[in-house]
């Protein structure tokens, strides 16, 4: 946290703390909870169709994924596979469940409301979000679709800088992450730049993001456009070199050859190859950056007749970073536990200011 460059990578593991709304009782999605989701909604779509279409088993047998390997990452790989060789109806039975994944991923995602509650986010915010001066901006990249970043910085009045203009629509140019927000003091020619704000870089897209189809720009809350997101499949590292990824994936490899870098990865699996591969090659060569990796299933666990390694153990990036701590290197830290039992062991290094305190005093009277 005292490095000069502070950078965090932060995964699903970061919004599956947060607790359902009131408004939609929506909460995070695992991996697992999509390939339950998606199968139901298939299944629906087939008997609702006069002739009744493929149900999710068989659009499994089409494509050739077995039943047993729950997973929608590669499930969905196969479809896309898929849909390069068949032909007739049975592509367009593939081309149509690839269109309702896609649509379902956007409404599960889509459970961060005005006004959720996201203590977890916040706290993290208020503890490392607020740099000294002589510091560079906390950069936060995640692959995150939903708002959980968005809304904690919006309910704690944090200036986001996500690489969208203040105009309206946003439209995105990563010129403005470039730019500074600062306060002119008194009628003098001095500046201060404010303390509450943050760089936010979407590696993945944003369930808010729509590309204009005329103009090809990246706007955001726009009915029309085509919504921009790298959805789940074995082609993530290929379009993540596509605009407006590849600005993203370009300031997360920047950011790591920094000296004095300070790297927080937390509730990322390191299983995007794109984003596991940069951090080792910084960790290799980058001598004055430290990392702390944080994860709830790091060590060896055991939950009765279940048991398993560890992702230490069956993640070959995972077992390289332990491998170097153990022998020694005191830049490597690992913590075996989740986003909020992490948050409370975050150094509070800066002073509440007025307006934070101010802000609470309002939402106290508000939730009152």
């Amino acid at each position: 946290m005292r490095c000069s460059n502070l950078v965090v990578l932060a995964g699903l593991g970061t919004s599956l703390c947060v607790q359902p709304g009131a408004a939609n009782g929506l909460k995070a999605p695992t991996m697992a909870d999509l390939w339950q989701q998606v199968s139901m909604h298939q299944d629906a779509a087939a008997a609702a169709t006069n002739p009744a279409g493929l149900d999710f088993q068989q659009l499994l047998a089409l494509v050739g994924h077995a039943p047993v390997r729950m997973d929608v990452e590669a499930l969905m790989s196969r479809c896309r596979l898929a849909e390069s060789f068949l032909n007739g109806a049975q592509k367009d039975e593939v081309t149509k469940f690839v269109a309702l994944a896609e649509a379902h991923i956007i409404r599960a995602t889509s459970f961060v409301m005005q006004n959720h509650p996201l203590p977890v986010h916040a706290e993290f915010l208020r503890r490392a979000a607020r740099r000294p001066q002589r510091k560079s901006r906390m950069k936060v990249f995640t692959t995150n679709y939903d708002l959980c970043y968005e809304e904690a910085g919006r309910q704690g009045r944090y200036v986001v800088v996500d690489g969208f203009s203040h105009t309206s629509p946003p439209t995105f140019d990563a010129i403005h992450f470039s730019y500074e927000t600062v306060r002119r003091v008194g009628d003098t020619e001095s500046f201060d730049p404010i303390p509450n704000s943050f760089h936010l870089y979407k590696l993945h897209g944003s369930i808010d993001w729509q590309r204009q189809e005329t103009s090809g720009e990246i706007t955001k809350w726009m009915q029309s456009g085509k919504p921009v997101l790298i959805y789940p499949r074995n082609s993530k590292y290929e379009l993540a070199f596509e605009q407006p990824y590849l600005e993203m994936i370009g300031a997360f490899q920047a950011a790591l050859r920094e000296p004095d870098t300070g790297l927080l990865v937390v509730g990322f699996g390191f299983n995007d190859n794109h984003l596991a591969e940069p951090i080792m090659a910084a960790v290799r060569s980058n001598l004055s950056m430290k990392i702390v990796v944080v994860s709830p299933f790091l060590a060896p666990w055991n939950n009765g007749a279940a048991n398993g390694p560890g992702e230490c153990g069956s993640n070959k990036y995972l077992l390289q970073l332990s491998s170097l701590a153990a022998a020694g290197d005191a830049r490597i830290s690992l913590l075996n536990c989740g986003f909020e039992q992490m948050v409370p062991f975050v150094p509070d290094l800066a002073a509440e200011t007025d307006l934070e305190r101010h802000v609470a005093r309002l939402r106290s009277i508000g939730a009152a």
